[in-house]
């Protein structure tokens, strides 16, 4: 990631998640953009327990990114995501069919920004400040149709879901940094309505060596279970005394048609009535712009914990650019199962537009 873009990512992800930027000239005002994807799907592991499915499907995903901006230094934001079931590849092994609305983010901020340093505290529902990969979550940032393997909904170490919240997020120079405060876990996400809420922090750091080169530390550590969660074992301790905990480290490098990002993840979750459970996971992904409207791109990642439990994928897209609002991308995945080493292949295509319908500005 650029030094330029370090600088200003925070305000970024406060003021317009998508990317689309109010005004600077207003003091305030409302701003409304969202990315809508349509995907089709081919992959043998729809057809097994407990899918049972076609081989092929097809699916939805809509994020809308409202943004209104109070007046110099206050903004409401957020993110909205409504979506089909099944499709991401943590889907395809679970049962049922439907559409489903979450809330990603829902906050309000306050910025300062100086010559040379800023700030962003933001509290409400909020995402992890774990890792790097959720500030590509949208499918017109992710150059890749997937996500890693240790980001997702179900049972993995790092929720895409909003967390109930505080964050501060620093720049000073050529360093970023951030502290979150959240009432649960980045691996069991829990509604401020749900019971077993504990408080969790999470925070990261990082350097950017010189243009185009950064490189990141982030760890988070709290309570992680609930009594009705299937982890949670008859005869366990109470969950306000079993804490997870987990570090990172991540690397972003970008120079001319070439870009590179990569992170390495440790994850601890600790029990007393059964040995502590670990997980290792890691990827690295590169990206070639071929020309304006071609590009290429590539992810290699693993996930491995306790008991041969986790697996390796394998991910190519080409993406081409049939406009600036639209990226069509095709893509291949082969992954492994590591208990049994099964092998999946899964084809897909994902349509991606971008939309900004509506934008007011006022003094």
């Amino acid at each position: 990631m650029k030094r330029g873009c370090m600088k200003d990512r925070i305000l970024i992800l406060l003021l317009a998640a998508s990317g689309t930027i109010l005004a600077q000239e207003a003091n305030s005002g409302f701003d409304l953009s969202a990315t809508v994807s349509a995907e089709a799907v081919e992959s043998h592991e729809l057809t097994e327990s407990p899918r049972d499915g076609s081989p092929a499907t097809a699916g939805f995903r809509s994020v809308f990114y409202p943004t209104l901006k109070l007046d110099e230094h206050w903004t409401v934001s957020g993110a909205i995501q409504v979506e089909s079931r099944p499709y991401w590849s943590d889907e395809f092994t679970t049962q049922g069919y439907g559409v489903t609305g979450r809330i990603l983010q829902a906050n309000i901020g306050y910025s300062r920004v100086w010559k040379n340093r800023s700030i962003v505290i933001r509290a409400g529902e909020v995402s992890s400040a774990f890792g790097s990969f959720l500030l590509r979550y949208d499918d017109a940032v992710n150059p890749l149709i997937g996500m890693p393997m240790e980001y997702g909904y179900y049972y993995a170490p790092v929720t895409d879901l909003g967390l109930a919240g505080i964050q501060a997020d620093m720049t000073l120079g050529k360093w970023d940094g951030r502290v979150q405060l959240a009432n649960s876990s980045p691996l069991n996400p829990r509604s401020v309505f749900e019971k077993d809420q504990y408080g969790n922090w999470a925070g990261g750091v990082g350097y950017t060596i010189r243009q185009g080169f950064r490189v990141g530390l982030s760890a988070y550590r709290g309570p992680y279970l609930d009594r009705q969660s299937p982890f949670f074992h008859p005869g366990e301790a109470p969950p306000n005394v079993l804490p997870a905990t987990a570090g990172g480290v991540d690397v972003g490098w970008a120079h001319g048609h070439w870009s590179v990002q990569g992170e390495w993840q440790r994850f601890v979750m600790t029990y007393h009535a059964i040995p502590t459970f670990r997980e290792n996971a890691g990827y690295a992904e590169a990206r070639r712009v071929l020309s304006p409207r071609w590009y290429v791109a590539v992810r290699a990642g693993y996930l491995h914990g306790c008991y041969e439990s986790g697996g390796e994928t394998y991910e190519a897209v080409a993406g081409f650019r049939p406009d600036t609002r639209q990226l069509i991308k095709f893509g291949y995945t082969l992954s492994r199962v590591r208990a049994s080493g099964e092998l999946y292949n899964t084809w897909s295509a994902e349509l991606v537009t971008t939309l900004h319908p509506l934008s007011m500005a006022w003094n």
